[in-house]
């Protein structure tokens, strides 16, 4: 497993874009708690994630939260989605570049489609 660390500004902007499409109610601190580790998606920027006191526990995945799109910097489609375990924790940023080429830039302007 990769090693955890904090969100960048990036990662950042997208969670709250997909957590503004959801129905989920994250503690007003999620920003500055949540752990992330990179999943291995050949360069796409999937990432698991870790709510405080979520680091350690087995966890399975539950359901999807929300769903977004965007374009990468060479003009293909990005969809980005964020799943929840069954506990309704935040569990995965799974970002899908439609080609299955690595992302080039994790944008912080959605409305770009």
């Amino acid at each position: 497993m990769n090693r955890k660390r904090h969100l960048t500004r990036q990662e950042e902007s997208i969670l709250e874009e997909l957590i503004s499409k959801s129905n989920i109610n994250p503690p007003f601190n999620w920003r500055e708690d949540l752990l992330v580790s990179e999943l291995t998606d050949n360069g796409m920027g999937s990432l698991s994630l870790y709510p405080p006191g979520i680091a350690d526990k087995e966890r399975k995945f539950g359901t999807q939260a929300s769903d977004c799109q965007f374009k990468d910097m060479d003009g293909v489609t990005v969809i980005a989605s964020l799943y929840l375990d069954r506990e309704g924790n935040m569990y995965e940023l799974d970002i899908w570049k439609t080609d299955f080429s690595p992302l080039k830039e994790l944008t912080t302007d959605f409305r770009n489609i």
